[in-house]
């Protein structure tokens, strides 16, 4: 069998350096956590808590990155963001990722003009946070359509927007929440169709409505984030909780490197849980 080594002797450099980085790349994952900040969403509605803060917690709960749902941002005006930024980088924190609400589910016209022109703006934004992505919703199906024509929409709008995410760096993560991506059919038929490097899925592990392993499984070879749920759907659509290390192994197994970002939305207290269950996703996730 040939070696490293001898491979290196047979081929150009260049090509033998190029040929072993594909080959590391379809067998090692790079497996990192996060917190998002929609686990702590009555914390920052009610300025109990601010985006500040979230980057000293990621530091107390060691986790390497924010992702940052822009819902409760006081402005998008440089005073707040590149101060922000600096605080994240001064403590060794990435925020990596922002999340958005879209609703891309948009035949042509002003309303999604309106909606292109918001997520413009959030990949301005991100860009100014230094974050690389932005998770995004494909929306409700209207009444008067159906699936086939919502996610004729939602490609359209996405293949539009990635010209400009790409622009500046920005990958678009289109989640699977409901709605016209409520199957993992058809947010791979939209991600596919779109046929973009700066557009992949944001791959939730609880929102799936039913067999959620499997619906997992099929999406992981385009997952660009990831955020890991307490619960998810079993093969009948009943809620039961996660099992995060058959989840963490699928994602190792498919060779994902990207974040999980734990996002709560229990009853129970964040402040409390957020901390254990974070725990307890590093463990995971850091294992060999």
């Amino acid at each position: 069998m040939m070696n490293r080594r001898n491979l290196l002797k047979t081929i150009p450099a260049a090509a033998a350096a190029s040929l072993l980085a594909q080959t590391d790349a379809a067998k090692k994952a790079r497996l990192r956590t996060a917190i998002c900040a929609y686990s702590f969403r009555t914390q920052l509605q009610s300025k109990a808590m601010s985006y500040d803060d979230l980057v000293r917690l990621a530091v107390d709960l060691d986790v390497d990155g924010l992702d940052l749902t822009v819902y409760w941002f006081p402005s998008t005006s440089d005073e707040f963001l590149l101060p922000l930024r600096r605080l994240a980088y001064r403590n060794a924190v990435e925020i990596y990722s922002i999340s958005v609400r879209t609703d891309m589910c948009k035949p042509p016209g002003p309303a999604r003009e309106k909606q292109a022109a918001e997520l413009r703006g959030w990949v301005d934004a991100a860009d100014k946070l230094g974050a690389s992505h932005i998770r995004v919703f494909g929306g409700a199906i209207p009444k008067d359509s159906n699936e086939e024509q919502a996610a004729t929409w939602v490609t359209d709008m996405l293949r539009e927007a990635a010209k400009y995410a790409g622009s500046k760096g920005v990958i678009l993560g289109l989640e699977n929440h409901g709605g016209v991506t409520e199957k993992a059919s058809t947010v791979l038929q939209i991600v596919k169709a779109v046929d973009s490097p700066w557009v992949g899925i944001n791959l939730d592990t609880g929102n799936f409505n039913r067999d959620g392993y499997k619906q997992i499984a099929t999406c992981l070879p385009y997952a660009v984030n990831s955020q890991f749920k307490v619960m998810i759907r079993d093969e009948s659509g009943q809620t039961v909780p996660a099992d995060w290390p058959r989840l963490v192994g699928m994602f190792r197994q498919a060779g994902y490197r990207g974040y999980f970002a734990l996002e709560y939305e229990e009853k129970d207290d964040a402040t409390a849980a957020v901390p254990r269950l974070t725990r307890e996703l590093n463990r995971i996730a850091r294992q060999s």
